[in-house]
């Protein structure tokens, strides 16, 4: 039975109206996450209902569409959800006899090495199930149904608007990350079967839409499965994810100020990985110490410079932050050696059903690229335009960041209206990616909600002194 079907019955029976009630939309890893740091941190009881309208708990879009067998791009020693407990994970993994048999030489320790999504996905799955069977003073709920809209009540509460009604609640999580778009290759019902029988037939070419880590896991899957075919990359910049070292590499980075301006702070971003490979160490651990500044980085640039970031560099960050085990990333470039798979900058236009139109880079004109099949595999920035986030605006509850890649909030996820803060209303992870720069990777979520769940769990205990 899934952990959905194990506590979707501990609900409104024991029900006391004085225990808050909580709200978390998203049932991906940050809405997981949420619970757990929540269950950790409030020691009163309260209520949680979880909305989302995929009827299990699924690990959200990085995880739901993944294979069990595609790795994770962080290593395991920075992968725990538990808080002050950095080895859980390798602990988990160390207790996981299946785990161990397949993986001998890693033992006594995982700390170093890359394991699969399945894997992870089943340590938050348990990590959630473990913490809510202690809970036994709270009640959880949960709902298939979509979440449209929200505003403030009089009270000071909300009212939550879903498709089939309305809940009141005290505080509501956002946690419904981002995706992939599939609506640019959507294709007709008349086409569908043709296009499934010329796959099975002669699979000689294959498109994918990306070059980031999406795009090389769903690469290395065709190939895994038989894919023989060539495959084409198209991707808008063309900068492919670069390569991990073999060992953690520990953080390094000069203490000088940093200077002021976008251009300024590339060039010291340069020089001080040239100055980490010169001392012997490696441009990995000059990244991984500007990693610990880019939010206060961030906040430096005026809304001029941060959208030429995102326009011209955001691309080549992406690429250095998110990068692949050496083994893949080794197995990534003998691919493009032998010419059976090609990166080419281009922007993809409408998907046809021989193909799909391109733009390549330096050219007006689009073009066919004819393809047997074509594959999303691009992350994008959340959707301003979903009736829940609209409802946000339209009732000054929150306000979109300086890019528009998703709304404004604080370090500990609160919302940012146009005014101030929104009491009790926050967003969890990659929305809030246009404010804090790294939001979307599994440490900073962990990290994020468990300071969200600390301050709601005081905020809570005052509201309900005071009361």
């Amino acid at each position: 039975m899934t952990v959905l079907g194990l506590f979707a019955d501990r609900s409104a029976a024991a029900a006391s109206s004085s225990k808050p009630e909580i709200a978390i939309v998203g049932r991906g890893f940050s809405g997981i996450m949420m619970a757990i740091a929540l269950m950790k941190s409030m020691r009163g009881s309260f209520h949680l209902t979880m909305y989302d309208p995929h009827p299990s708990i699924s690990g959200g879009q990085a995880f739901s569409a993944a294979q069990r067998c595609e790795i994770l791009n962080s290593r395991v020693r920075d992968l725990s959800v538990a808080a002050g407990q950095p080895d859980d994970f390798n602990d988990w993994l160390c207790a996981n006899d299946e785990f161990r048999t397949a993986v001998p030489a890693a033992i006594p320790g995982f700390r170093q090495i890359f394991v699969p999504k399945g894997i992870f996905s089943d340590y938050v799955h348990q990590r959630f199930s473990e913490a809510l069977a202690r809970r036994s003073d709270i009640t959880v709920r949960f709902s298939h149904e979509q979440v449209t809209g929200l505003r403030k009540l009089a009270s000071g509460r909300f009212s939550l608007v879903r498709d089939g009604g309305h809940d009141a609640c005290d505080i509501v999580i956002l946690a419904t990350g981002f995706g992939v778009h599939p609506r640019d290759l959507e294709v007709s019902d008349e086409e569908r079967p043709l296009m499934r029988t010329r796959r099975l037939v002669d699979p000689r070419h294959a498109v994918l839409l990306g070059s980031g880590i999406r795009v090389v896991d769903q690469l290395f899957q065709m190939r895994d499965n038989g894919y023989a075919g060539k495959v084409t990359l198209v991707s808008r910049h063309g900068f492919l994810p670069q390569a991990h070292t073999q060992l953690a590499a520990a953080p390094s980075f000069p203490v000088d100020p940093m200077p002021q301006g976008l251009r300024r702070i590339v060039r010291f971003v340069r020089q001080a990985c040239a100055e980490a490979e010169a001392k012997g160490q490696s441009w990995q651990s000059a990244m991984n110490g500007l990693r610990r500044r880019a939010r206060s980085l961030w906040q430096s640039l005026s809304a001029q410079e941060k959208r030429q970031f995102n326009r011209h560099l955001r691309a080549i960050y992406d690429s250095h932050r998110n990068r692949l085990p050496a083994a893949v990333h080794a197995r990534l470039q003998q691919e493009l050696a032998e010419g059976r798979t090609v990166l080419r900058r281009g922007r993809a236009g409408r998907r046809l059903p021989e193909g799909i139109m391109v733009r390549w880079a330096g050219q007006h004109a689009e073009e066919l690229l004819r393809a047997d099949q074509v594959i999303e595999c691009r992350c994008s920035a959340p959707d301003l335009g979903t009736p829940l986030l609209r409802s946000l605006f339209a009732g000054g509850l929150a306000e979109p960041d300086e890019l528009e890649l998703g709304i404004a909030v604080s370090p500990t996820g609160e919302v940012l209206s146009p005014c101030a803060r929104t009491p009790n209303l926050f967003a969890i992870g990659p929305l809030g990616l246009g404010s804090l720069p790294d939001i979307d990777l599994v440490p900073e979520i962990v990290t994020q909600t468990y300071a969200a769940a600390r301050l709601i769990a005081t905020g809570k205990r005052l509201a309900l002194k005071a009361g």
